[in-house]
């Protein structure tokens, strides 16, 4: 009787499994590039402009009307309402009818002229990271030009020529160049980050419960036997098909991206390539770790998902880590997809030498080899399944 290969046929009913289910291939396929295609199409201007605001004019005067009519002509925000009050202000932010809102006083052009120092205040909700930024850049805008042009009439009314007011106003030109990425698009930064970040979700997600499931079903001890008893071949080959359907997957978001829409590739494009497989890799490790630490199919998927999601806000995709807690900023890196997010940032848009980003693809070979500390305890909870609801 001829012997059947483990760890073919743990590959095979790997297979088997991933095509039992549509939703594994819904979930591994189509969701990643649906997200990469809805990222480019929503950037495709490569940065938010005419974001909606508004304008609460106290003063009502000729100059608070200018004031008015500049932000308006602002191409980071569109003046959508101009409204009575305060209060009916922080109402449409409220709602999430507008982004911000600039407040001119009472006074304003009576101070102004006389001498005085009117307050220029503007109020932007940060908690949509994009937008409000660019809604506080706007304002700011403003108010800076506002202040040099009241600055310089008051200059020009005691005598001062032009040239010397510009002198005092700013004295130093500052010349700002945005390195490797000069247009500021936030295209080729936020796809890069949250296309690979929502591979890297439903990797682990599928890779927890189709390997907690058996549990659920009651054929884990059956998945073993085929695999010659051995944990480690059953789980490589549950994990292997998938790996290779989500690799495929991400090289064609990166074809997506790097060639089709021609994103910034400073350096080898075979350096991102690579990336993308351990990514999988580390992810699947990532997974099989909690299933270890807790064997049961609803914590085990919860936790990948939690984490899976937090990645999202703590890998540093639109906050810096340094400017974290440290308690906070800590955890960006047991994340995998931090680690393809600096490499992508040392190779893409940096275009660096890879030996400086030796550290980070080690890291993502950590994981799997975390990942077998904890198979002995998988094991045992697959030769005695028990199910908990």
């Amino acid at each position: 009787m001829k012997c059947k290969n483990p760890l073919i046929e743990a590959i095979r009913y790997g297979w088997q499994t991933l095509v039992s289910r549509p939703l594994y291939l819904v979930s591994l396929v189509l969701v990643p590039i649906g997200v990469t295609l809805c990222f480019i199409s929503l950037m495709d201007r490569g940065v938010a402009t005419k974001v909606p605001t508004a304008i609460v004019d106290l003063d009502q005067s000729t100059l608070s009307r200018k004031v008015a009519l500049s932000m308006s002509s602002s191409q980071m925000i569109d003046v959508i309402d101009k409204v009575e009050s305060f209060h009916e202000a922080c109402r449409l932010v409220r709602d999430g009818k507008i982004y911000g809102f600039f407040l001119i006083p009472a006074d304003f052009q009576k101070e102004a002229i006389g001498g005085g120092t009117p307050t220029l205040s503007y109020y932007c909700n940060i908690s949509y990271f994009v937008p409000g930024t660019m809604v506080f850049k706007g304002f700011k805008t403003t108010a800076v030009t506002t202040t040099g042009a009241l600055v310089k009439t008051t200059l020009a009314g005691v005598g001062v020529g032009d040239d010397a007011a510009m002198s005092l106003i700013q004295p130093v030109v500052v010349q700002q160049n945005g390195l490797n990425n000069p247009w500021m698009n936030y295209n080729y930064y936020l796809t890069n980050s949250f296309s690979p970040a929502t591979l890297a979700l439903m990797i682990a997600i599928v890779a927890a419960f189709t390997i907690m499931h058996t549990v659920k079903r009651g054929v884990s001890r059956r998945w073993l036997e085929l695999s010659g008893d051995s944990v480690l071949l059953a789980v490589v080959g549950m994990l292997l098909p998938q790996a290779i359907v989500a690799t495929c997957v991400g090289w064609a978001c990166q074809a997506i991206m790097f060639g089709f829409c021609h994103f910034p590739m400073n350096g080898p494009l075979w350096h991102m390539l690579l990336a993308m497989p351990l990514l999988v890799i580390a992810t699947q490790a990532f997974a099989v770790i909690f299933c270890c630490i807790l064997p049961n199919l609803r914590f085990a998927v919860s936790l990948c998902s939690l984490f899976s999601i937090l990645a999202f806000s703590i890998a540093a995709f639109s906050f810096p880590v340094p400017s974290m807690y440290p308690a906070v900023g800590i955890f960006s890196y047991v994340l995998p997809i931090r680690y393809y997010f600096e490499i992508y940032i040392d190779q893409a848009l940096n275009g660096i030498p890879l030996y400086y980003s030796r550290f980070y693809f080690v890291g993502l070979l950590i994981f799997p080899l975390v990942a077998l500390i904890g198979l002995p305890r998988l094991r045992r909870h697959l030769m005695n399944p028990v199910y908990i609801p």
